[in-house]
């Protein structure tokens, strides 16, 4: 037990520094009157909570910094504690795992212009982000530098709406994490199998997906900043034959062919649904915030350089693919920039593509699968999960969350391209509902908590921000199939009995759970367990 006494005068500076491993990795907010705050450092467990106490004259009302009636200032920052002494994610790593989270490039958009041809495709590229991709980049800024852990959206969450509300994010998102992370052996596959037809299906598929997945998910046990690095060597490897095919094709190109456009013949279930797929996925680089240098300043900057690199990475390749080429929609499926590549370029450019592709998966698969794996650990330090999910392996690396996210891609890699995007969307619909509620809602219940990044706007203009988005949910949910609706359905209820169930295996002591004493109350009144 650490004792802390801090006398606070008018003058804001402080006379007492606090313990190492008593408060949040976050800036800690004091109000300006005497405060006695006692800390228990002890990793204790969910039941016991981390207690943190207050005089009177100063009653938190919330770990984040909100108090009553009290002016704030910033003390410093907190110690790091002995489980984050592995090595940090810097700035360009960073945003090359976003772009793998989010894109990899424009392998996968080939149906929007199957769907819609090439003018709305192109549209579509260009409009969406500002629809969707800003609003939720912008959040993803704000929420993940005033939360910076492993939890992510899960924290943002259980912060706002309660940590039932925290695990059925933590549920939903995980599950369309691994969801969409079994599209890429899938796409792998697609793109070699025009050159090694064996990989079509069959017994070769099977292993080939296998092996791929054995091989990355070792790659993620490795470390993260192995990753990260290995994402910057994948994405140059995978952008550069596009910037080549771009020149090869300026003697070819037609403008007037990126005009076409049949409102009559516009399959708008897949083409909202790749969109939608292509360009979301920006708040998964929170679950890993927790493992980034200087998340506050590096977060909000690795997002902005990232959004540019996507949008790019997918508006020049298809400008490139639907004005050089004579159009034929039934032609644009996964795959068929190889054989664009082909026809102009030649087959060293195919190859060189088909390779690209192969090399972009392998950075989504890992960089998604960091994502996952580390929620759960950040999960597991909120006792939401048992604790043997926040265990590290000497490379700091969450080896329970990767075992699990592995698993679920293996079980799911059957399922065919279509069906997946459109289950995975289905399911990220409802988590980033609950993740748009958090934010208006914290930016209502906590005016005045540290923020390090805030998007210029107040609490209207922060309404006003979801509304296009939540919209364009809606619209995705409602067209829908009927098969998608209802498996996705099912697993929503799944998680919704699968917390009760975690809390009376808690009661029962069957599992252990804890709550990391280095992370701070989310609910002074009713502490996040």
């Amino acid at each position: 037990m650490v004792e802390v006494v801090s006398e606070v005068s008018g003058d804001p500076q402080t006379s007492g520094q606090p313990a190492a491993g008593c408060v949040s990795p976050q800036n800690q907010l004091v109000s300006v009157s005497q405060i006695q705050t006692t800390v228990d450092t002890k990793h204790s467990s969910s039941e016991e909570g981390e207690k943190l106490r207050h005089t009177p004259n100063a009653r938190a009302s919330s770990a984040m910094g909100q108090y009553d009636s009290a002016e704030y200032v910033t003390i410093g920052e907190v110690p790091t504690p002995p489980a984050d002494n592995f090595k940090k994610v810097s700035v360009l790593p960073l945003i090359f795992l976003i772009f793998y989270e989010v894109s990899g490039g424009p392998f996968g958009v080939e149906d929007s212009v199957q769907a819609a041809g090439p003018f709305l495709a192109l549209l579509g590229f260009l409009v969406f982000p500002f629809i969707w991709s800003i609003p939720e980049a912008l959040i993803t800024a704000e929420m993940g530098t005033m939360f910076p852990e492993n939890g992510g959206y899960v924290v943002w969450v259980a912060s706002a709406l309660g940590p039932y509300w925290g695990f059925q994010q933590g549920w939903m998102k995980w599950l369309s994490g691994v969801i969409d992370n079994a599209l890429y052996p899938v796409l792998f596959l697609d793109y070699l199998k025009s050159a090694i037809p064996a990989l079509g299906g069959g017994w070769p598929r099977i292993f080939a997906v296998l092996a791929l997945t054995l091989v990355l998910t070792y790659m993620n046990y490795r470390g993260l900043t192995i990753v990260g690095w290995v994402a910057v060597l994948l994405g140059v490897f995978s952008i550069l034959p596009f910037v080549v095919m771009g020149f090869v094709s300026i003697p070819k190109l037609k403008p007037s062919r990126w005009l076409v456009v049949n409102m009559h013949h516009v399959d708008w279930n897949l083409y909202l649904n790749t969109l939608f797929w292509n360009l979301n996925y920006w708040d998964s680089i929170s679950t890993l915030a927790g493992e980034v240098e200087n998340p506050k300043k590096t977060l909000p900057k690795a997002l902005f350089y990232a959004l540019i690199l996507v949008v790019v990475g997918y508006f020049f390749p298809l400008l490139v693919g639907t004005g050089a080429l004579p159009l034929d929609r039934e032609l644009w499926t996964d795959g068929y920039f190889s054989d664009i590549a082909k026809l102009l370029g030649g087959v060293w450019l195919r190859w060189w593509i088909q390779a690209a592709a192969a090399m972009s998966n392998m950075g989504m698969f890992v960089a998604e699968m960091s994502s996952d794996s580390f929620q759960l650990l950040g999960m597991a330090e909120r006792g939401m999960l048992p604790e043997f999910f926040s265990k590290r392996s000497r490379y700091g690396t969450p080896l329970i969350g990767i075992l699990f996210s592995a698993s679920g891609v293996l079980l799911l890699s059957w399922l065919s391209f279509q069906e997946i995007v459109a289950a995975e969307n289905f399911l990220y619909c409802f988590g980033m509902i609950l993740e748009f509620i958090a934010f208006i809602r914290l930016r209502m219940k906590y005016p005045a908590a540290s923020r390090p990044y805030k998007i210029p706007v107040g609490t209207v203009g922060s309404i006003l921000m979801c509304i296009p988005p939540t919209i364009l949910i809606c619209v995705v949910l409602a067209i829908s199939s009927l098969k998608v609706a209802v498996i996705s359905l099912v697993a929503v209820v799944i998680g919704l009995v699968m917390q009760p169930g975690l809390k009376y295996v808690e009661k029962r002591r069957w599992l252990k759970f804890s709550t990391s004493a280095n992370l701070p109350d989310l609910h002074n009144d009713s502490p996040l367990r």
